[in-house]
């Protein structure tokens, strides 16, 4: 799996450079959520621009990751500015759950708002 990882204090920045979020490496992305989550952080911005595709394994490995941040009184906001990820999500009825944005700088937005 492709992805960097940026560190600010308490926030990190997970951007995966892969065209898929699904079974071939929710796998993966599930161990480094568990990683990042078990740091400091208070928020993970999760930066799926360049997902194109994201099933319900893909789906399992945000959610874990936002469990984790929110046992911490943290969270998650998950960048989507192709609209994939939006689609499970409206399905599966978490809109209201995870925020989802277009762009780093909405997330980045979100976080000061809070």
């Amino acid at each position: 799996m492709n992805f960097t990882v940026d560190k600010e204090g308490a926030l990190a920045i997970f951007h995966l450079h892969e065209s898929r979020l699904d079974s071939t490496n929710a796998a993966e992305a599930k161990s480094e959520f568990l990683v990042l989550t078990q740091s400091s952080l208070d928020v993970l911005i999760l930066d799926f621009s360049e997902v194109t595709f994201c099933d319900s394994s893909g789906l399992s490995a945000i959610l874990l990751a936002e469990r984790q941040l929110r046992e911490r009184d943290g969270g998650i906001i998950v960048v989507d500015s192709h609209g994939k990820v939006r689609s499970l999500f409206e399905i599966a009825k978490l809109t209201d759950v995870i925020p989802l944005v277009s762009t780093i700088d909405e997330a980045r937005k979100l976080i000061v708002e809070d």
